[in-house]
Formats: C-alpha cells, sequence, structure tokens
C-alpha cells in the first residue's frame, strides 16, 4: 500500500495524508545559511514537544541556504520548506500559512531564543490573548547577545514609536520570539517581507484589537554570522511605520502649521496697523501664508492617505473620518473651493478697486492672503476629484 503524499504548491517539502490533520502547536522557524544551529534548535522545539503533551510540529522555511542548513534541519526532524526569494518576512509568509498548529510559534533558527521552555508563550494564549510576544530586556540579554546600537538605540527607539503610534504596552517590540493563534493571523492580513514584520505585526495587531501579553524570555548570543543591517534594518521599520500611520506624517504636522500660520499672519497685521508694539518685518507679511498653504495641503494630503490606508486594511476608521464618509461628497468639496477660489479674487479687487491701504506693507499682507486662499482652492478641487475616484474604486 503507497502512501498519499500531497506536493505543497511553493514546490519545496512534500507532506503525507497524515500531516493534513490539525496539531496543538507548530514552531515555524526562519533558516538561511544556519548549519551551525539549526539542528540544535530543531532538537530542543521538539524536545519541548514531547515533554509538553502536545502534538506539534517543527518547521522550518528555508530562505534560500547555500550550506546543509535544509539537511541538517530534515534530518534532525523538521519539515522543511523552501522559499527562495530572501526576506525575513518573506519567509514566515510562506511558512506560517503551512503551519497545522492551532497555536503557531515563531523564533529565530540561530540559537539565540530558548525553545526548550515555549509554554510561557503558550500560556496566555490558552488565557485568551491572541498573541504573545517576548521581552529580552526583562528576561535577561546575556553578554555579547545583542550589539550596544541595537540595545540601546534601535530597538528601545522603534518600541518608543509604536507605543506612540498604536498605543501599544510593549517593552521590546522587536522580540523575534513571539506565539499567536491561528485566527489571530489571519486577521493581521500581514503583508511586509523584511525585517519590518515584526513591526506589523504589532501594529495590526493593535489596530485590529487583539489582545497582546509580553512575556519574559531570555536572550543568548547568536551561532554563526548575523543577518541583520542596522542602517538598512533601521531604516525599513522606520519607513513602515512612517507609511501606515499618515496621522502623524500628515494630520498633525498639518494641524501644527496651519496653527502656526494662522498666528503669524494674525501677529504680522497687528504689527503693521501699530496695533501691538514692535516694527513690521515683510518676511512675516509672507511667513503666515506659506505656513498656512503648506499646512492646510498636508490635511488634505492625510485624508486622502487615510482613505487609502482605510480602503487596504491598514489603519482603522477614525471618527472624524466617518464624519468625512458620511457627510463630504466631491461637491461638497468643490463648493468649499468655490468659496476660497472666489474670496481670493474678491480680496485682489480690494486691492485694486478701494482706496490704497495704509502702508505697501498692509497692500501685501493682503496680496498674499489673496494667493493663498486662491492656491488652497485650487489645492481642494484636485485633492477632491482624487478622494473621489479612491472613493468609487
Amino acid at each position: 500500500m503507497t502512501e498519499a503524499v500531497a506536493v505543497h504548491p511553493n514546490g519545496g517539502a512534500t507532506a503525507t495524508a497524515e500531516e493534513t490533520q490539525q496539531l496543538d502547536i507548530s514552531i515555524v522557524m526562519p533558516c538561511l545559511n544556519e548549519e551551525e544551529s539549526i539542528a540544535t534548535c530543531v532538537a530542543k522545539a521538539r524536545a519541548w514537544l514531547e515533554r509538553s503533551g502536545y502534538s506539534g510540529e517543527v518547521l522550518v522555511v528555508d530562505n534560500g541556504s547555500t550550506d546543509r542548513s535544509r539537511e541538517l534541519a530534515t534530518a534532525a526532524g523538521a519539515r522543511v520548506i523552501q522559499e527562495s526569494r530572501r526576506g525575513y518576512g518573506r519567509a514566515y509568509l510562506t511558512g506560517i500559512p503551512e503551519a497545522r498548529g492551532k497555536y503557531i510559534v515563531m523564533g529565530d533558527s540561530d540559537d539565540t531564543y530558548d525553545f526548550t521552555n515555549l509554554g510561557p508563550l503558550i500560556e496566555p494564549l490558552r488565557d485568551g490573548h491572541d498573541l504573545a510576544v517576548g521581552n529580552r530586556y526583562a528576561g535577561g540579554i546575556r553578554p555579547g547577545a545583542m550589539t550596544w546600537s541595537h540595545r540601546y538605540i534601535g530597538t528601545p527607539i522603534i518600541s518608543l514609536l509604536l507605543r506612540l503610534f498604536t498605543g501599544s504596552r510593549l517593552g521590546d517590540s522587536q522580540c523575534g520570539l513571539r506565539a499567536f493563534t491561528r485566527e489571530a493571523y489571519q486577521r493581521m492580513g500581514l503583508h511586509s517581507t523584511g525585517m519590518e514584520f515584526a513591526s506589523e505585526m504589532i501594529l495590526k495587531a493593535m489596530r485590529r484589537g487583539l489582545r497582546i501579553a509580553e512575556v519574559p524570555i531570555p536572550y543568548f548570543p547568536r551561532v554563526g554570522e548575523a543577518k541583520l543591517n542596522t542602517f538598512r534594518d533601521g531604516w525599513r521599520h522606520l519607513r513602515f511605520l512612517l507609511l501606515f500611520t499618515p496621522v502623524y506624517v500628515f494630520t498633525l504636522p498639518g494641524l501644527l502649521l496651519s496653527f502656526l500660520g494662522s498666528i503669524a499672519t494674525a501677529v504680522a497685521l497687528l504689527l503693521s496697523r501699530g496695533a501691538i508694539d514692535g516694527p513690521p518685518h515683510w518676511p512675516a507679511v509672507f511667513l503666515g501664508p506659506i505656513l498656512l498653504v503648506v499646512g492646510i495641503n498636508a490635511l488634505l494630503l492625510g485624508l486622502t492617505a487615510h482613505l487609502l490606508a482605510s480602503s487596504k486594511g491598514i489603519t482603522g476608521d477614525s471618527r472624524l473620518f466617518r464624519l468625512y464618509r458620511e457627510h463630504f461628497s466631491l461637491e461638497a468639496f468643490l463648493m468649499v473651493a468655490g468659496a476660497l477660489v472666489l474670496a481670493g479674487i474678491g480680496l485682489y479687487a480690494f486691492l485694486g478697486l478701494a482706496p490704497g491701504l495704509d502702508s505697501p506693507l498692509q497692500e501685501a499682507q493682503v496680496g498674499a492672503l489673496a494667493q493663498s486662499l486662491m492656491v488652497v482652492g485650487v489645492d481642494v478641487v484636485l485633492v477632491a476629484f482624487l478622494l473621489a475616484l479612491l472613493r468609487a474604486e
């Protein structure tokens, strides 16, 4: 009697008919040239599964290794899947859907994490949490395990930004040892192919309202050559966070610039009329309108970015955004734009028809404000059509 065999879609490992049944836990490890440590990690994970009483598997995602990593992982008892396209996130995006466990544990295959004691990560999931993240600072970073730049600069900064952008309370957002339920993974809808995969998981878990627990875990010096690039990977995390948080890139700066522009315009007007003490300055005449234009443009771009991000499931709907979708249409924006343009033309007509103002400085102020109103009006028209197009999609 021959055994039924199913070929995986990625063309890598094969699975028997028995391997289609669901298990309690799948331990997924990405691997790129880790022949010095991969067998040890697989053996530790399998030993823990045997002691724990859970049914489970160890799944290694070979990310294009050129050494004996794949053979050693197979010999140690892992199910190996091949993903030739390089990338930390890419390996997980290929491997996790292949996992058959109700609970999924992810961790590096360089022997930095202790696979002999995964119970503390699983317990929060059994208690109702959706995601459990390790904290290396709380569990103890062994000497030589982490460079000073990652320990004191990179990881703390990224964790701070995630706390600021998402409201998470994680002290170590970049820990690679995590556990989550299959349902939680499906709800997060992850896409990042690089190291920013770790940040995307936290950001989307928070935005989907998932329950997150943080568990102290020890961190050991890696075996073999490090794959991290401090500046490249750090920039990828920062780039991801900025792209996925339009309120901090557009909306808040736009509000600040608009406020400063309004204050600068009012102060310049009061100075020119002698309402407050101080000499009038020509730069002040143009500073306020410029800040107003830039600020309002940032707000318009923020609204557009928020609509696009929301349509892709990147961000949720804020109260302000729901108000826009329910009550503002293309025609409403065009009416506002028309009023701004007409107000600017009216100010120019006032300059041409009315008696001269008290000084050339005041005339310049009115002219600068008129130009700003017309520029903003035209910008509103352009953004209105872009928003309408996005809403139509």
